[in-house]
């Protein structure tokens, strides 16, 4: 009652009379109409419920449920919907909607509990941004349904595309992607660890559950940082066109690490220029 109480100054029976008047007055002029019970996520769930079939009554297509201060967790907010979906008559009348904040960092989760329990729209946004820490990140989502399809749940969004839009959104609202962003971060197909990149080397499907063609991801990477081994310098190497003996490899990847302990991230440039001084060495 925080928002009735502390925002409204108001009462229950008065909030509930606002909704059913907004909804019946929008019925007016448009037949879809989205009913917003702003802080579910800390509302009463009886008084939920008795809001929620009231504004369905009176014309409400959509109902959407809102985690609006982040506060829920998923097995909370998934129970909320769930509730919804069991105790309102007329539930059957209406879609259920989704819409998370990630305060807590658990938007995309609380979003895929509300769709586990029913739900049926799920309300979010590009790269996560919104209000405070962020909405539901839409890529997210998609890419979890495409992902476990154990959920048995689909959408039409072309998933190819996500990476460029990511790019676009990130460039208008003048807010750089973090790095380490699922789905659409520079690092989220990049592979630093030794131990990693050897076995991506060997399958990529032992560090990948998601192919980076499918978000419209430039391509997988193996970075070459102090961490790497020497399968991902030979890796590198060989296709820089230098294939080296054992040994030759052995002696090479210590002149890297020596390289790689004063330069974060180590290029192609950086590689021919090491080989080179060995060449030179030999002559």
């Amino acid at each position: 009652d925080m928002h009735i109480k502390h925002k409204f100054n108001s009462t229950r029976e008065d909030i509930l009379a606002r909704g059913v008047e907004a909804v019946k007055y929008a019925k007016q002029f448009v037949e879809d109409i989205e009913f917003y019970a702003e802080d579910a996520g800390r509302a009463d769930i009886h008084f939920l419920a008795q809001m929620v079939e009231a504004v369905i009554a009176a014309g409400a297509t959509v109902v959407n449920i809102p985690d609006t201060n982040g506060y829920c967790l998923p097995d909370q907010y998934g129970s909320k919907i769930k509730f919804l979906k069991e105790n309102v008559k007329n539930i059957d009348q209406a879609i259920i909607s989704v819409h998370c904040h990630n305060d807590l960092g658990l938007a995309t989760a609380n979003s895929i509990a509300g769709l586990q329990n029913g739900a049926r729209q799920i309300e979010g946004t590009i790269n996560g941004i919104g209000e405070r820490a962020g909405n539901t990140s839409v890529e997210e989502v998609v890419m979890i349904l495409k992902t476990h399809q154990v959920l048995g749940l689909h959408t039409n969004i072309n998933t190819k595309n996500f990476y460029e839009i990511s790019r676009m959104v990130s460039s208008q609202m003048r807010m750089p992607v973090q790095p380490n962003k699922a789905i659409v971060g520079s690092n989220a197909f990049a592979h630093s660890s030794g131990i990693h990149q050897d076995g991506f080397l060997k399958n990529r499907e032992n560090y990948e559950i998601i192919r980076p063609e499918d978000v419209g991801f430039p391509n997988a990477s193996i970075v070459l940082t102090a961490r790497s081994g020497r399968h991902a310098l030979k890796f590198h190497l060989e296709r820089l066109g230098f294939n080296l003996s054992k040994e030759e490899l052995s002696d090479a990847y210590h002149r890297f690490l020596t390289l790689a302990d004063s330069k974060m991230d180590i290029n192609d440039e950086d590689l021919l220029v090491m080989m080179s001084g060995a060449l030179v060495k030999n002559l």
